[in-house]
């Protein structure tokens, strides 16, 4: 896959790339290097890399953060090479011979350059200039703290969507299984019924079984649900919502629902928007 710019920071009055590999932002090494130099900025990262001191930092960093790191090489060159004059390193011979990956190095024709995990550009700005290393942090932080609040927007905005088919299926139930001759006590059975056959589809128990098998936790069945199982049930509660007008009959719905619910929960097994979904649970603790 093509790797793109995904946002650009304006720190001094210099663009700044940013990299999303993942779920991380990679810094721009390349445009980082050009506060110093424009006409030569992988000279300045070259420079950076074979410096002893920068070196000892940036492969810590691996060391700390890369299980694959290749640290048999590693100790080979600091006994032979670092802190020698001749020594040179660049971001493509740290990725090939170390299977690094704190740094990205450019390639192809139409590269965009060179990048790094946070933690090594920081260090780097700060070999080029505290200042703009400060500058760099604040812009950063802005940045994040943005798309914090944006991710906050888009989970409140799915909870909702929840809670709207949630209301859909309740209402079908009202208009369709409850009679007005019924009372009290048989209408909240008849939507607890409702309910557990839901729970019965996609966790295969009713909640008070669940309830007895884990006396040790809080809440319920629902509240133990996977990011997956929480959108399968959203979607179950429409599907529950047509076929209880349609007329079909409990044992009907059950069936089509577990159907409904395999299918969907492998379909979601390692979906990209999922994994966003679970990450931004995880960063927001919502």
């Amino acid at each position: 896959m093509k790797n793109e710019i995904s946002t650009v920071l304006n720190v001094k009055e210099n663009k700044i790339g940013i990299l999303r590999v993942g779920y991380i932002d990679y810094i721009s090494l390349t445009d980082l290097a050009k506060y110093e130099n424009k006409t030569d900025p992988s000279g300045v990262i070259r420079n950076w890399m074979s410096n002893k001191d920068s070196f000892d930092f940036y492969s810590l960093w691996e060391k700390f953060n890369n299980e694959n790191f290749n640290s048999v090489e590693l100790h080979g060159i600091k006994v032979n090479e670092v802190g020698r004059n001749k020594f040179t390193m660049t971001p493509n011979r740290w990725k090939k011979e170390f299977n690094a990956i704190g740094i990205i190095p450019s390639a192809g024709k139409h590269s965009i350059g060179t990048f790094a995990h946070p933690d090594i550009a920081f260090e780097f700005a700060s070999w080029l200039n505290p200042e703009f290393k400060l500058y760099l942090i604040t812009e950063f932080q802005r940045l994040k703290k943005d798309e914090s609040y944006q991710q906050k927007i888009e989970w409140n905005v799915r909870r909702i969507i929840v809670k709207g088919n949630y209301r859909i299926h309740t209402d079908a139930i009202k208009e369709n299984l409850i009679l007005p001759i019924l009372k009290k006590e048989q209408i909240n059975y008849t939507y607890s019924s409702e309910a557990d056959l839901l729970n019965v589809a996609l966790f295969g128990m009713i909640s008070k079984q669940w309830k007895s098998e884990n006396k040790d936790k809080k809440g319920n069945i629902r509240d133990y649900a996977t990011i997956e199982q929480l959108i399968v049930l959203s979607n179950m509660e429409s599907s529950n919502a047509i076929m209880i007008r349609e007329g079909l009959s409990q044992q009907e719905r059950l069936q089509k629902l577990n159907e409904y619910a395999i299918i969907q929960l492998k379909s979601l097994k390692n979906n990209s928007s999922v994994n966003k979904l679970k990450e931004i649970e995880k960063e927001t603790n919502i």
